[in-house]
């Protein structure tokens, strides 16, 4: 029996289709049941639950062989009420571990995120970090996944750069320089990857870093997303203490903020990887968004 957590999320709702059209009947530890009926395909094992309150987890983790756990808070997510970085990233791993451990799993597979390192108390990725050391830590067999920034129907950082697009009038403010480098990677192919994880015992021990075939700067991406939308916009650089200020207010009085503080962490470092780190690992060609973008657009 698989578990997936985060079941409702971007990559989650991915895997569990990939999941049930290979035959599998996979259980799924959501929050809101009614809403998870209306995202989720049928065929699949639905358990409430939250990884905030252990007490919720023992049935959904009685009798599973293996869980995918796609439930980390990320970045572009604004906090709000119980639902902190922290809480989930960092106490949440850890009650979904011990739980996992308690129910006698042997395998537990997390989707994490690219450049993932030790960073400052309380940051949005020590917490990330330390998530990942509570996995490896656990004496599971883990394997962890860590693509790059994620495209495909609603994916949050390119909605959130699609809307901000559409509503700016004439500029388009940009974080940072806008040379920072991205590999952007479908969530269909971090789904092949997760099947051959899922399906391989063999691959546990071991971080896989991965992107798509082609590396893009943040200029480049804002451009690609606005030839998308047939639509041109200044693109102005702002200093990073001035792009930090504006996402913070935003994150303050907007429900669903285009940026967030802590997205801005991305920028930091190149959001990179081998390109054909895929291929390599895994033996398949990914999607580009260049390819993407054309077939699907935006939306």
């Amino acid at each position: 029996m698989i578990l997936v957590t985060g079941a409702t999320g971007f990559v989650g709702r991915t895997l569990v289709r990939r999941l049930v059209k290979e035959g599998e009947h996979p259980r799924c530890l959501v929050r809101d049941e009614a809403r998870a009926q209306q995202v989720l395909p049928a065929g699949v094992d639905l358990v409430a639950g939250n990884i905030l309150h252990p007490e919720t987890l023992a049935a959904a983790c009685a009798g599973i062989d293996v869980v995918v756990d796609s439930s980390f808070m990320t970045a572009e997510l604004k906090p709000r009420g119980e639902e902190t970085y922290d809480n989930v990233n960092v106490s949440g791993t850890a009650n979904l571990v011990d739980a996992v451990k308690r129910a006698g799993a042997r395998r537990f597979i997390a989707v994490s995120g690219l450049g993932i390192k030790p960073d400052k108390p309380g940051t949005y990725m020590q917490g990330r970090y330390l998530a990942e050391e509570t996995i490896k830590g656990s004496g599971l067999g883990w394997s962890i996944i860590q693509p790059s920034i994620q495209f495909g129907q609603g994916a949050a950082f390119f909605k959130g750069l699609a809307d901000l697009i559409r509503k700016v009038p004439v500029v388009v403010p940009v974080a940072g320089s806008g040379k920072e480098p991205f590999q952007p990677i479908w969530v269909e192919d971090v789904a092949t990857c997760l099947l051959q994880m899922i399906r391989d015992p063999k691959r546990d021990g071991q971080t896989y870093i991965v992107g798509g075939p082609e590396i893009l700067t943040y200029n480049q991406i804002l451009d690609l997303l606005m030839d998308t939308l047939n639509t041109y916009k200044l693109k102005v650089p702002g200093p990073r203490p001035f792009v930090w200020l504006g996402a913070a207010l935003m994150q303050a009085i907007l429900p669903r903020p285009p940026i967030t503080t802590a997205a801005l962490e991305l920028f930091k470092f190149p959001n990179t990887t081998d390109i054909d780190s895929v291929e390599k690992q895994f033996g398949f060609q990914p999607t580009s968004l260049r390819a993407y973008l054309a077939e699907h657009g935006v939306d």
